[in-house]
């Protein structure tokens, strides 16, 4: 009888044990995550809208942009779209800062980005605001696969 309340005792105690131990960390990929932005910084500020784009976006007809009330669709209608923004005749790219970056994972191989942009132009008014991302992991790294980007006012 002794034996069996021992061995009960144990029992419960061992269960309370594994039931209160924190659940392995998994590995830490917000600076991966965050990566993305800074590389695309980089790239939007030597005045390289391809490596922009590169360093972020998932190069696929389902990536989707949505700015404003507009919706763009697909890596070469949004590289298309900054071209047309940043890089046609009068156009002023400006140095991009981002700013307030908060990432959550969802699960492994997907998570959410958000923070501010900037835009510190020489000729116009600066602009900024904020923006959401959508990335998954792929096969390459870490990669846009929707865009949300608002204009403050």
């Amino acid at each position: 009888m002794l034996l069996g309340r021992l061995a009960l005792t144990f029992g419960v105690v061992a269960l309370s044990a594994c039931s209160t131990s924190p659940a392995p960390a998994a590995p830490p990929v917000t600076h991966e995550i965050e990566a993305v932005c800074w590389a695309q910084q980089a790239a939007w500020n030597r005045g390289d809208v391809e490596g922009f784009m590169r360093a972020g976006y998932w190069p696929s007809e389902s990536l989707t942009f949505f700015s404003g009330a507009e919706v763009t669709r697909g890596y070469e209608t949004v590289l298309a779209r900054y071209k047309r923004r940043y890089q046609s005749e009068g156009a002023e790219m400006g140095q991009l800062t981002f700013s307030n970056l908060e990432t959550e994972t969802l699960g492994t191989d997907h998570a959410i980005l958000r923070g501010n942009w900037l835009l510190d132009f020489e000729e116009r008014d600066d602009a900024g605001g904020l923006f959401t991302l959508v990335l998954r992991r792929t096969p390459d790294g870490w990669r846009i696969v929707h865009d949300h980007t608002s204009v403050g006012e």
